[in-house]
């Protein structure tokens, strides 16, 4: 059964782009509406925007959605992993500016939350994307494809110059709560010559350490550490989960990226939908809904 959040959830936090504090409302939502951000703080001109992969506008630093009035929320990717990994097919998304809080760097605050106030189940079947066919693209140094899989899977490999990053690749079976245990809490990083470069430019202005991994070449500048000894691919893995739920809806196929991002994760997602043999709607059965990444969790599966 399609699902949504039990009661509302409020959270507040600043942007990790923008410095910019922000309110988010978390609201549920009934059966087939989907994810939906509204721009609470815009009354001129419509103010909602879908969670969905063409929405897409910006994939530089993070992924930005915008409405065909200009109306836009950056920075989605950690909240919608954390709407995938739990299982939220339905909910509306009120933020009183154009970033989503970054909060800890990863989806674990938004995964709290959810898990904290329960979810709902609704009177509707679950429908989900089957990939029929290998699709693939790459541009410079990066690979992603999308294949036929029973549910979904990721593959990820990073490669960077710091050393204590490196080289780092993962697999993971996303079923039965494997997000939430394996992936929710790992944070999202980044060189100190790049936040440098950043700051420069007058962006990342709300990065800290609260907030972010900082790596100098083979130094964490962070007190405590990595959570996790890869918890920098895991972190990849995250936002790709996230990314991928722009599909608007579940997706049973195999992911693999390499060296990719945002822009390659949705660059995928429209390869796939421009070929209408490649995939399919299906109303998932019962065997099918419980290998969803979202099915049969709990918070005793979570760890922050």
């Amino acid at each position: 059964m399609q699902t949504t959040v039990k009661k509302t959830i409020h959270m507040t936090g600043a942007g990790l782009h923008s410095g910019a504090p922000a309110r988010l409302q978390i609201s549920p939502a009934s059966a087939e509406y989907g994810i939906w951000f509204r721009r609470s703080d815009v009354t001129d001109r419509d103010n909602m925007i879908p969670a969905r992969y063409d929405a897409v506008n910006d994939t530089q630093l993070c992924t930005r959605i915008a409405n065909e009035a200009g109306v836009e929320v950056s920075t989605i990717e950690h909240l919608m992993a954390a709407l995938a990994g739990t299982g939220i097919h339905n909910a509306l998304i009120d933020i009183d500016g154009p970033e989503v809080p970054i909060m800890d760097g990863s989806a674990a605050p938004f995964v709290a939350e959810i898990l904290r106030v329960g979810v709902q189940a609704l009177n509707a079947p679950i429908r989900a994307i089957r990939v029929l066919k290998p699709v693939h693209v790459t541009f410079d140094d990066v690979e992603v494809s999308l294949s036929p899989a029973d549910n979904l899977e990721i593959d990820f490999e990073i490669d960077f110059d710091a050393a204590a990053i490196g080289r780092q690749e993962k697999t993971l079976n996303m079923a039965n709560g494997s997000f939430v245990r394996e992936l929710s809490n790992c944070r999202t990083f980044v060189r100190r010559k790049d936040v440098d470069y950043l700051q420069s430019l007058g962006l990342a202005r709300g990065g800290s350490l609260e907030n972010a991994i900082v790596v100098d070449e083979n130094l964490v500048l962070n007190p405590e550490g990595f959570r996790r000894e890869d918890e920098c691919v895991r972190h990849k893995m995250l936002d790709a989960l996230g990314d991928l739920y722009l599909a608007g809806a579940p997706i049973l196929g195999a992911y693999k990226g390499k060296r990719a991002g945002h822009k390659a994760t949705n660059l995928i997602l429209r390869a796939l939908f421009a070929q209408p043999d490649a995939w399919e709607m299906i109303e998932c059965s019962q065997d099918i809904s419980h290998d969803l990444p979202g099915a049969d969790i709990s918070a005793a599966d979570f760890v922050q």
